[in-house]
């Protein structure tokens, strides 16, 4: 007789008869950036100002 020391799919796999709902992805969006800290703002405003020289760029070479 052989055994199986392989775990079964089905015990890999998350309960799905649990109570509580997944998190929605806004919600696990808002709890990481909590967790990073100043990270995620520093990106933001480094995106901000980049945004905001590439259109100024752009109008500045077309005009």
């Amino acid at each position: 007789m052989m055994t199986n020391t392989h775990p079964s799919i089905e015990e890999n796999t998350p309960e799905t008869t649990t109570e509580e709902p997944q998190p929605s992805y806004t919600k696990l969006a808002m709890r990481n950036m909590v967790r990073k800290g100043g990270t995620s703002l520093k990106h933001f405003f480094l995106t901000t100002v980049g945004l905001l020289a590439f259109f100024i760029g752009i109008s500045y070479l077309t005009r």
